[in-house]
């Protein structure tokens, strides 16, 4: 009888497991059915039938995406995020094109694979040492490790050229099986199959662990931080060999090959089912991500679209991979939409939380919620967390400026350093306000470099020169602002979805907006109004700096003394206490956003008028820069603690900083290391110790 009965049910047992590895592989399977139709509908819109040569063709286009996505997807699944991806392939390919030797044609395959392999792991052993025993946030020392390589990049190889030995190219870009397989999907399953045994090891179900829940997993005795220092080992290793296949791709060097990287290996981790924040996804899904994502922009070439799209493509993608991964009942979307519900029935009651007695607990100047006697207490006491932080950044500037006076030489009485030094600070003081309450909540704003450019380009566009056109072309300029910084905080409130991701995602349209805008080559100049504004004079001193003093004391009232400010520090000690003390946090996320965009937007106009004209790129250089001043002024990188004037100063120290490195010898890429360097150290310095 017992053994009718497990004959009768194992084909039953077998159904439900079979559709249980469905429901488990659901991401992985959408993914691969997506992708193929639209390698059929790739096919269909053809003018002439796919050969084999097309297929190895489209198959290694996607590779070098698809080995950084896989990487990218190790990193997320620990529930980090990793910004320097698209650097170390830069490193990688700049550092294989200057070390091979041009009369070497049949070099070493294995030895350089390995060189490039063991590149990426060292950066990424760099940053799993700062974010798995220092403790400090992924996203940040990432961000840092991004400039820091970039600037290695370019010391390495500061232009395109090089050689790359052709025996590269006959391994990763011929044929594994001659006209039926080509090497680059070889080398994918290979990384696939390395995937699915390192899933099924204790390491990968302590990755999986660390993602779902790091503090449940340390408490069971997993080695969160050694498999967290691993998990960037190994993912740098996986964008070395990116570097690798591309640089056999290429057959040459540039030091910027992997700058566009970093939207596609999000979106197509997002596409192949991975969770941001961890615990659930995969790297096979990334792969199949990636060619989504190449097949999306290869069929609207096919369709004469310009390329000007492939990034507005891009962040379409990923904005509806995201929201497609929201459709779950945990998720931030669903989670929101219940709380509205929930809302829409207390008010129907009559039991609205904003109706409950509240408590104004004035917030101090650091940012914790406690009761503060101003009356009874002395300046120094009353502000005395305020000095801890903001003192250090004057402190700095102050070493600085002594430096600079021994070797530049008279300094502090020229006035035309200060006159210098208080210009090229407007930028990054401006951009410190929106960038610091940004991150004041718990934020990044990474839209940051396309809304300064998007902005000068609109700016020189409409005005072509013209006095008269200022009157309606900023105030268009700082509407588009206003609509971008909406849609960043609808992102973040509305859908529940990470900034990063949002503002990442808005970047890469803006980016697209500014090339189609412009058609690739931006024309028109500043007014001469803007221009006497940057670097005329008025009362012995440039126009801007009469009114930086103006931006700087209304700047200090907004986050000090007015309830906005406070709504901003208690959002960024606890968004839920916020929310249950009867605050609308979600109004209060989204004026912040639209207040990062528009100090954007105005450094963009300014620097339109302090060069004359717009550019594209011209707001790449700001991205760490604004996230710098805001760090290193004292302001704490998670939220709820900081000041403007430590901001203030920190905008005058790197200014100061970049100033004093123009009068050396060092070269140009020596700056984006040095910031890197001193944003890490200026994050371990005043990082809050976490308590036991």
């Amino acid at each position: 009888m017992n053994q009718s009965e497990n004959v009768n049910t194992r084909p039953s047992n077998r159904k439900s497991q079979f559709v249980l590895g469905l429901t488990r592989n659901r991401a992985v399977l959408v993914s691969f059915l997506v992708l193929i139709a639209l390698f059929t509908l790739n096919s269909s819109i053809s003018p002439y039938p796919l050969s084999y040569f097309d297929i190895s063709f489209m198959a290694s286009g996607g590779t070098t995406t698809a080995l950084a996505a896989a990487g990218q997807t190790l990193v997320i699944l620990s529930g980090g995020f990793d910004l320097s991806a698209g650097a170390v392939v830069s490193l990688v390919n700049a550092v294989l094109a200057t070390q091979m030797d041009p009369a070497n044609y049949e070099a070493s395959v294995p030895l350089w694979t390995a060189i490039g392999i063991g590149v990426g792991m060292s950066v990424g052993a760099f940053n799993g040492f700062f974010i798995a025993y220092l403790r400090l946030q992924p996203i940040v020392v990432t961000l840092a490790t991004m400039f820091i390589v970039q600037g290695l990049t370019l010391l390495v190889m500061d232009k395109p050229g090089g050689f790359i030995s052709p025996s590269l190219a006959s391994v990763f870009m011929g044929d594994a099986v001659a006209n039926l397989l080509p090497a680059s999907i070889v080398l994918l399953a290979i990384v696939a199959l390395l995937w699915l045994w390192l899933k099924r090891t204790p390491f990968g179900l302590a990755l999986y662990s660390i993602g779902s829940d790091p503090e449940a997993a340390e408490s069971v005795g997993l080695q969160t931080r050694w498999v967290t220092f691993s998990t960037y080992v190994f993912a740098g290793g996986l964008y070395g060999l990116a570097g690798v296949f591309v640089s056999a791709q290429t057959g040459s060097g540039d030091p910027l090959v992997g700058n566009s990287l970093l939207l596609p290996t999000f979106a197509a981790v997002v596409i192949g089912g991975t969770r941001l924040g961890g615990g659930k996804g995969g790297l096979i899904g990334s792969i199949f991500g990636a060619y989504i994502l190449m097949f999306v922009v290869n069929i609207l070439l096919s369709l004469n679209v310009s390329a000007y799209y492939a990034t507005i493509a891009e962040s379409m993608v990923l904005m509806a991979a995201v929201l497609a991964g929201t459709l779950s009942s945990n998720s931030p979307l669903a989670v929101q939409l219940r709380s509205v519900r929930q809302d829409i029935i207390a008010r129907k009651k009559g039991m609205l939380v904003s109706q409950r007695p509240f408590v104004d607990n004035r917030l101090n100047i650091a940012g914790n919620a406690e009761l503060v006697q101003h009356d009874r207490l002395s300046f120094l006491k009353r502000n005395a967390a305020m000095l801890r932080y903001t003192l250090p950044a004057f402190i700095c500037l102050f070493l600085v400026l002594l430096l600079t006076q021994f070797t530049l030489g008279n300094v502090f009485s020229s006035f035309r350093y200060w006159d210098a030094l208080l210009v090229l600070s407007s930028f990054l003081a401006i951009l410190a306000l929106g960038q610091g309450t940004v991150i004041l909540t718990g934020g990044l704003d990474l839209s940051v470099p396309w809304m300064i450019g998007l902005s000068g380009i609109l700016v020189a566009g409409i005005v072509q020169g013209d006095n008269g056109a200022l009157i309606y072309a900023i105030p268009i300029t700082l509407m588009v602002a206003v609509f971008i910084g909406t849609m960043n905080g609808l992102g973040v409130v509305a859908l529940g979805l990470s900034p990063i991701v949002v503002t990442l995602a808005m970047n890469g349209l803006l980016q697209g907006a500014a090339l189609i805008y412009s058609n690739g080559t931006p024309d028109g100049f500043a007014a001469p109004a803007l221009r006497w504004m940057m670097t005329g004079e008025f009362f012995g001193t440039t126009p801007i700096i009469p009114a930086l003093a103006l931006f700087v004391a209304c700047a200090v009232l907004l986050l000090g003394r007015t309830a906005f400010g406070r709504r901003v520090y208690a959002i960024g000690n606890s968004e839920a206490a916020a929310r249950l003390s009867g605050i609308n946090t979600n109004k209060t996320l989204i004026l912040v956003y639209i207040l990062s965009a528009i100090c954007a937007a105005l450094v963009g106009i300014l620097l339109t008028g302090f060069s004359g004209q717009a550019s594209l790129g011209m707001g790449d250089d700001y991205l760490l820069p604004s996230i710098a001043v805001v760090v290193v002024g004292g302001a704490l990188i998670t939220g709820g603690r900081g000041h403007y004037i430590g901001m203030f100063g920190g905008a005058l120290l790197l200014t100061s900083m970049q100033t004093l490195l123009a009068g050396t010898t060092l070269p140009f890429a020596f700056r984006p290391v040095f910031f890197g360097l001193v944003i890490l150290a200026a994050v371990i310095a005043l990082r809050e110790k976490r308590s036991r």
